[in-house]
């Protein structure tokens, strides 16, 4: 389960808003599909 510190953390890099909302969606179906609490790209938002 992700903490919520560092999901604000993910979500403030310095990347364009559109990047960041693809990079959530993709990084949360990694998970779904595999069934795990990390995506493995760890920094990343959605991670």
């Amino acid at each position: 389960m992700p903490r919520m510190r560092s999901f604000f953390t993910n979500m403030s890099a310095p990347m364009p808003l559109q990047r960041k909302i693809y990079l959530l969606f993709r990084n949360n179906m990694i998970k779904l599909w595999k069934r795990q609490g990390c995506c493995g790209h760890p920094g990343e938002p959605g991670c």
